[in-house]
């Protein structure tokens, strides 16, 4: 997804290949989640969802997978966007795992599939597009904000 170019005022800044590198992984994390029924898998992917909302993307495994072995390899960022909306993506995603994994893990499979093949395709959409649905939830709920406060 292509952001307004960034400003200071937009706070920390991400290379834009970092996340979809992110959603790469936590695709196929969460496709051999949904094919084994294992919410031990969806519950670590939780843990990761919730280092990136809470910590930034910067600390996020998938991000310092990113930065230490596929970036450097990759040349100069060319591309930059707000770190805000992807780590509010992050955070819905941890939403999707934490109900996907306690279906598994309590005994309610369907809850379990349905909560962690919502996240899969979220996921899927962002690596194959680059469209971010938690990004563009978060752009919502900023206009929303905004017009609420005019």
């Amino acid at each position: 997804m292509t952001h307004p170019r960034p400003t200071p005022a937009d706070g920390p800044q991400v290379d834009v290949r970092g996340p979809r590198f992110g959603a790469w992984v936590t695709t196929v994390v969460l496709a051999l989640a949904l094919l084994t029924g294992n919410g031990w898998v969806v519950a670590a992917q939780a843990v990761v969802f919730a280092v990136g909302a809470f910590a930034g993307l910067r600390y996020a495994p998938y991000g310092v997978l990113f930065r230490t072995l596929l970036a450097p390899r990759l040349g100069p960022v060319r591309e930059r966007e707000p770190e805000a909306p992807p780590r509010f993506a992050q955070l819905v995603g941890l939403g999707f795992a934490v109900v996907g994994a306690a279906g598994y893990l309590f005994g309610v499979p369907l809850v379990g599939a349905v909560a962690t093949g919502l996240a899969l395709v979220a996921a899927l959409l962002n690596a194959a597009t680059g469209f971010c649905l938690g990004c563009e939830l978060y752009l919502t709920v900023r206009r929303a904000q905004t017009a609420r406060t005019v």
